[in-house]
């Protein structure tokens, strides 16, 4: 029996493995928002992207109906990972055709909704990253079963070494190519009115690449259709769509509604500056996203031992401790991560730790939501879910007229945070885990209050001197978690590994 000591240790390498394989491509594809928000400085162009990336997001759980959860859950409960990975990805491929071609019959008319009738290829595009992301979806969640984490961040890696290679072609070398001389031949298929949008267009071949470098893994891929079983894991994931779907209009509703709230033009332009600002965010949503990659797997298989609760309950409290040192060094930061968005787009910069903050307790509500999961009612996760989206589209439909993205940041926190309150609550009866709130909520605290000191170095005109001085605030955080936390980390970890 592997102990939990080693567990502990091993989430914590995985974390890391799958934080190369997951940070560190999300990080390189963030590079794409300074190339994109420089080369287009107005945020209406922005606006483009940041709009229809958020419709991919509702898509993609469409396109994949819980079935990535529902996979690990099956795996583990039969004990035959090969079967289900069959039954699951006959599935997924069945689907993704049918779901296709049914959008594809009305590309004109959602490209008239959308107001991009003079760019269906838009939409086009959009719907291919859709279906691609959908096929990619179970082979990599294989990987992160069979904990393979090597060749799951090789994949990402070059799926996003390729897409930023793509932008860098089209964005930096054809279109300045064009600029000087339109005749030729080489740039003779580029248009400079469908300008960002190229950007779906690279996005799509890089899915195709990945799509590619699959089939190796592949070759033992048979279908196969198990009504039963097939029943049952359906049963199970399907409140895990309203779950996905829930959290994306969570996630990224804000950026959609702003154009209908706000008259049209100046709502594009707010999509572009928040959609960029949001971008920021990256460093709480890249340790949140490697630590659920390794963490899912890890629950599903640790679920049966004596004190997985125990364990449990200790990883979210050394975890949320994290995110809020996170949230520290990001937004004592912003004078000079500013720059990684164009000049135009910096004006929305405040949202920054608002949005660091709600991804902070995002991670914290993922933590907490193992209940559901494991336990197999998933229903109780579609009613978080969907309480939150409530609350999501309730705030932004009030405030966002009056505050614009600024209520969109807020509505954002103010959901996690009540997600997060409402899953500890009935989380209690099904899944007593001994959470530690005080301790949570302390540091976030105390996080907060170093931060809003930061303001007292506002006024001082050196950027490097404003940045030292916001820097010696999280001196007093690390200090008090190593005097306070690292002896209890010590014992704990001796009684796990005991």
């Amino acid at each position: 029996m592997v102990k939990p000591g080693s567990s502990l240790k091993k989430l914590g390498s995985q974390t890391v493995l799958y934080g190369m394989g997951t940070m560190l491509p999300r990080f390189l594809n963030y590079l794409l928002t300074p190339l994109l928000t420089y080369i287009f400085s107005e945020p209406v162009q922005y606006g483009i992207h940041s709009e229809l990336y958020s419709y991919i997001a509702f898509f993609n759980v469409i396109f994949t109906y819980g079935l990535e959860t529902a996979f690990f859950r099956f795996s583990n409960s039969t004990g035959d990972a090969k079967k289900i990975f069959r039954i699951t990805f006959s599935s997924i491929l069945l689907s993704t055709f049918i779901f296709s071609i049914a959008l594809y019959q009305y590309v004109p008319v959602i490209a008239d909704k959308l107001h991009y009738s003079r760019h269906p290829e838009f939409i086009i595009w959009c719907i291919g990253i859709i279906a691609t992301d959908a096929l990619l979806a179970l082979p990599m969640a294989r990987f992160r079963l069979l904990e393979k984490p090597v060749p799951f961040a090789l994949m990402r890696l070059g799926n996003v070494m390729v897409n930023i290679l793509l932008h860098v072609v089209v964005f930096v070398f054809v279109k300045r190519a064009y600029a000087e001389n339109p005749e030729s031949s080489w740039t003779s298929w580029y248009n400079p009115e469908t300008g960002i949008g190229y950007s779906f267009l690279c996005n799509l071949l890089a899915n195709v690449f990945n799509l590619i470098l699959l089939v190796p893994f592949l070759l033992d891929y048979r279908p196969l259709a198990e009504w039963n079983t097939y029943r049952q894991i359906l049963k199970y994931s399907w409140p895990l769509v309203l779950v996905g779907l829930a959290g994306m209009v969570n996630e990224t509703f804000d950026r959609i509604v702003l154009k209908h709230l706000l008259p049209l033009e100046e709502g594009m332009e707010a999509q572009g500056i928040y959609g960029a600002c949001y971008k920021i965010s990256i460093f709480m949503t890249l340790f949140v996203q490697a630590f659920r990659f390794a963490a899912e797997p890890f629950f599903f298989n640790r679920a049966n031992r004596d004190d997985s609760m125990k364990l449990n309950a200790y990883v979210l409290k050394i975890f949320s401790q994290f995110c809020f040192l996170v949230f520290l060094l990001t937004s004592l930061n912003l004078p000079v991560l500013q720059y990684f968005i164009g000049e135009k787009y910096r004006v929305g910069i405040g949202v920054v730790p608002v949005l660091l903050m709600a991804n902070a307790f995002l991670g914290i509500y993922f933590n907490l939501s193992v209940w559901y999961k494991i336990s197999g009612q998933t229903l109780y996760g579609a009613w978080i879910s969907m309480i939150g989206a409530g609350i999501t589209i309730l705030l932004n439909l009030l405030l966002v007229p009056y505050f614009s993205y600024y209520a969109s940041a807020w509505a954002t926190f103010i959901t996690y945070f009540s997600m997060c309150i409402i899953s500890w609550q009935w989380g209690k009866k099904h899944y007593p885990a001994p959470y530690n709130a005080r301790a949570i909520f302390f540091y976030g605290l105390f996080a907060v209050v170093l931060y809003l000191f930061s303001y007292l170095f506002d006024d001082i005109s050196s950027i490097s001197l404003k940045l030292f001085l916001n820097n010696l605030l999280v001196i007093p955080f690390v200090w008090l978690w190593i005097k306070w936390e690292l002896p209890v980390f010590k014992k704990r970890y001796a009684e796990f590994k005991g």
